[in-house]
């Protein structure tokens, strides 16, 4: 995504990185779920990745249809099918990568 962002208008912040009280929301939970933030509002899961298409002009037009109530949800649930599986790919990719 960042490759993407050619205009820099998505600010990608490490929460790794961050003191805990700098969070506003629980640190677990900002963890466990992709956020972004949208015109003041905290967005999450499949919503914060609309918001983020939504400023790359090429996902735009994905970003926007992702406005429907029935196209988010359907995302929604992607996204939650996804989670459930990231540990999976995660173990996957770190011994793929292994020397």
């Amino acid at each position: 995504m960042r490759r993407l962002d050619r205009r820099g208008r998505i600010e990608f912040v490490d929460l790794t990185q961050l003191p805990a009280a700098s969070c506003p929301i629980d640190r677990a939970e900002m963890l466990a779920r992709f956020h972004a933030s949208e015109n003041g509002r905290v967005l999450s899961g499949a919503a914060a990745f609309a918001a983020m298409w939504r400023v790359i002009p090429l996902l735009r037009p994905l970003g926007l249809a992702a406005r429907s109530p029935w196209l988010l949800a359907a995302l929604e649930r992607l996204y939650s099918r996804f989670l459930r599986l990231r540990p999976r790919f995660q173990r996957l990719f770190a011994e793929g990568h292994r020397p």
